[in-house]
């Protein structure tokens, strides 16, 4: 039985509260940092026009670079920690096409950056509406996870933080698209390294890591990282809480408290492949649904107007049995193609109401029996509520996730446990 590692005090409870509000960020533990101000008297958000892709896209590589423009984080530690830029770069949708993806990049203040290690983070589940844009919610103070962020510029790691596919005014965001989220991770650390301004060097040692979607995110670089990136010197990935298997997670959130998850995972699923067409098999009111959460849903929303609810509210009929849909979820359910070549940490918690265990469970094995060099953690979650029982593995594992980055940037041997 795993050992529960004991919380800072009141931490979790305002990670929680955020993940509900996404309006302030969680408190730090005692003698790192004060708690930052909220939202609403952080720096206020950069124009939206940013965000709008050229048209037609300039001719280039997946990781070159479009636009970038530095800005001031708007919580005091990562101002203080680190240099921070916005970037536009070119990256590569799950049909293969060039698209538009924006990140944020945080390079630790003083050193040589060149010498630094990057590290390109997954955000987990921010909500669809273009203002939940994760660069949006670092610059406005607002990022959920920033805590774990600035855990790593301490440690002297630079960090590229990817919006992912879609984060844009009209947004059409893909989300869970394992084969749009895995390009955008690995495009953002490469936009990283090919920013003069940044000073990083394209041989710096890079890994991934994420927490939820993020650490899905995180995966499924691993995965493209030997055939669509490698002349990046990945050295490891930590990957928490993932969502291996589309289906498997999304049947038991069905009217439960995660259910607005599923929805948005449709969603993501739909924008990613035209010929789903959701819109076919939604009703009055799943089309207002869309609407309200493209317009302005965040996790606040998915959770508190759309936990509970069932699909069949929403729709004439299901269209998760439908052939096209099946074989979407299913080239997007982790642990097929090529081989992760690198050490991974992965990390899950025993009683997860939102990301189904038995499914992370049947990852590991799958890894295992390819030869991955993998470390399995399990996190025990019973008696915790739900969204607690999902969130609190993220900061009992992350004094090992920072050892096991520090020892894969050291070139030390890894511990699988297959």
């Amino acid at each position: 039985m795993p050992t529960r590692t004991p919380l800072r005090a009141g931490r979790l409870t305002l990670v929680v509260a955020l993940i509900l509000a996404a309006c302030t960020l969680p408190a730090s533990p005692a003698g790192t940092e004060p708690r930052p101000a909220p939202a609403s008297a952080a720096a206020p958000l950069p124009p939206d026009d940013f965000y709008v892709p050229p048209s037609p896209l300039p001719d280039a590589r997946p990781g070159d670079v479009i636009r970038s423009r530095k800005v001031e984080p708007g919580t005091p530690a990562p101002r203080a920690l680190a240099d921070t830029w916005q970037v536009m770069y070119r990256s590569t949708d799950a049909l293969g096409r060039p698209h538009a993806a924006t990140a944020t990049v945080l390079v630790p203040k003083g050193g040589t950056p060149a010498a630094r290690p990057v590290v390109g983070w997954g955000p987990g589940t921010q909500g669809p509406a273009f203002r939940c844009t994760p660069s949006r919610m670092i610059a406005k103070g607002a990022l959920y996870e920033q805590w774990v962020i600035n855990a790593m510029l301490r440690a002297g790691y630079a960090v590229a933080v990817p919006d992912y596919e879609g984060y844009r005014p009209g947004p059409k965001t893909t989300y869970m698209v394992g084969k749009s989220l895995g390009p955008a991770l690995i495009d953002a650390v490469r936009a990283a390294q090919r920013m003069p301004a940044t000073g990083l060097s394209a041989e710096a040692p890079v890994a991934f890591r994420g927490y939820s979607q993020g650490g899905g995110a995180a995966l499924w670089a691993g995965q493209f990282q030997p055939d669509y990136a490698p002349e990046l010197n990945l050295k490891g990935i930590v990957a928490g809480g993932v969502p291996a298997d589309l289906m498997e997670v999304a049947l038991p959130l069905n009217g439960r408290p995660g259910s607005g998850f599923l929805f948005y995972a449709l969603i993501g699923l739909d924008h990613a492949y035209p010929e789903l067409r959701f819109g076919d098999v939604l009703n009055d009111t799943g089309r207002a649904m869309v609407a309200d959460l493209e317009a302005g849903g965040c996790a606040l929303e998915m959770i508190n107007k759309y936990g509970g609810k069932s699909l069949s509210a929403y729709v004439t009929r299901s269209p998760l049995v439908d052939a096209p849909w099946v074989a979407r979820y299913t080239e997007n359910t982790l642990g097929a193609g090529p081989k992760i070549n690198v050490p991974v940490l992965q990390y899950h918690a025993t009683q997860d109401a939102l990301v189904e265990p038995n499914q992370a469970e049947a990852l590991h094995r799958q890894y295992c029996a390819q030869g991955v060099p993998l470390t399995w953690k399990t996190y025990d979650t019973t008696g915790r509520p739900p969204v607690a029982d999902h969130l609190w593995p993220i900061q009992a594992a992350d004094a090992q996730a920072l050892t096991y980055l520090a020892d894969r940037f050291a070139n030390r041997p890894a511990n699988p446990n297959c």
